[in-house]
């Protein structure tokens, strides 16, 4: 993805010309779900091929998890729940073309789905048109709201500030920024740059592989050449094997320059493999090992339904969630209408594995608690610090004062 506000805007809209299909759908009417049967439909509209898939498969797979679970329980409003699955094939063009479809042609009563903020980005335009919900599951670099999005991943303030916090708190003075060439890395790192700039931390260098890249010797060498107290990682996707593979290769290790890494969780550990990995730390709102009787329960059916040796991560935790939370919202709302779901969002509560959340209405992000955790040689992440309560999100970061001017 190319860099830059004006860049990102422009590649969204060539997104968009590329679709087989007009991606807001032939009519400038919104499209509308049907809701007239015994059945309703949703959209999982996920990276089944392609760079992406190393992750999104699994999201797939706990939407379908707690769609299954819903269902055995009687469905939604007296309704059973009909998943259409969709793959975006890590080509942003077709997200917006497939969301399209869903909404249009489908008639879905609302969309879960997209991982990297390059496919949001390209849907979002597709879902505001139509009037249509999107569940989004992954953490982001924040300083975005939409009317027909809800965030159940972390935003900013939830994950990225509580990570910087804890490499102060743990003397960490300088930092390298590395990250895949697209809208998350270069926000999250213009916002870690300001983060450094206001908190004594000194970044001594930025570097950005293509998505998918699987080159990363020239970088691990820079990384290893600054001497810098620790690395930030916002690489997405299989390129983190190869980064990884190459960090060892160049004598680095968690002891000697350790790795902060916000979109490696469980099962892209077990892709690279432990031995690689073992004492790197990352940042998410839940893992496997995360204590509570939900999430035991989450664990054991996940690994009932999927094979014992699948492991849970946060954004899969974060798809489940959002399923539950949705249908607490048309309940409540007595309808799948997308304007009274919304309206009846505000402070809709669930139990979840990561620990109880709760729906921010005004933003449509979800309050969440702030967990790193280090990576062990069985491949689970135990946690080392959380945050102790459920932080309120905080997408445009009003709350941080050095962070002015960056929205």
């Amino acid at each position: 993805m190319v860099a830059g506000a004006a860049a990102l805007a422009a590649a969204v809209a060539l997104s968009a010309c590329g679709a087989k299909t007009d991606a807001g759908g032939s009519s400038d009417k919104a499209a509308k779900a049907d809701t007239s049967g015994d059945t309703v439909k949703v959209g999982l509209l996920n990276s089944l091929s392609g760079t992406m898939a190393i992750s999104e498969v699994t999201v797939r797979d706990s939407l379908k998890l707690a769609i299954d679970e819903i269902n055995a329980k009687g469905g939604v409003l007296g309704k059973k729940i009909q998943p259409i699955s969709e793959d975006g094939a890590s080509d942003w063009p077709t997200f917006a073309e497939k969301a399209s479809k869903l909404i249009r042609e489908d008639r879905v009563v609302a969309t879960f789905g997209c991982w990297t903020s390059a496919s949001r980005k390209a849907v979002k335009p597709v879902f505001e048109k139509n009037k249509s919900l999107l569940f989004y599951p992954v953490q982001y670099e924040g300083l975005e709201e939409s009317p027909y999005i809800f965030y159940t991943g972390a935003t900013t303030n939830q994950q990225i500030v509580p990570a910087l916090d804890y490499l102060k708190n743990q003397g960490k003075k300088s930092i390298y920024l590395v990250g895949s060439d697209y809208v998350f890395p270069r926000t999250a790192n213009k916002i870690i740059k300001a983060y450094a700039k206001a908190n004594g931390m000194k970044v001594l260098g930025e570097d950005y592989a293509p998505l998918g890249s699987t080159e990363f010797s020239t970088i691990a060498n820079k990384v290893k050449a600054s001497k810098a107290d620790a690395v930030f990682n916002t690489l997405n996707g299989d390129s983190n094997v190869a980064f990884f593979k190459e960090y060892k290769s160049a004598g680095l290790t968690a002891t000697s320059m350790p790795v902060v890494s916000v979109s490696i969780a469980e099962e892209e550990v077990k892709s690279i493999g432990s031995q690689y990995l073992a004492g790197q730390l990352t940042a998410w709102n839940y893992y496997q090992t995360t204590a509570g009787a939900a999430n035991t329960e989450f664990v054991k059916a996940y690994k009932a339904k999927y094979g014992q040796g699948k492991p849970t991560s946060d954004p899969m935790e974060a798809a489940y969630t959002s399923v539950y939370l949705w249908k607490a919202m048309v309940e409540k709302a007595g309808s799948f209408d997308p304007e009274k779901v919304k309206a009846a969002s505000d402070g809709i509560t669930f139990d979840a594995p990561e620990g109880k959340v709760t729906v921010d209405g005004a933003s449509q992000h979800i309050y969440k608690t702030a967990r790193i955790g280090k990576i062990g040689t069985d491949g689970l992440i135990e946690q080392v610090w959380d945050s102790g309560k459920a932080i309120k999100p905080d997408p445009y970061l009003k709350g941080y004062d050095w962070a002015s001017g960056l929205s």
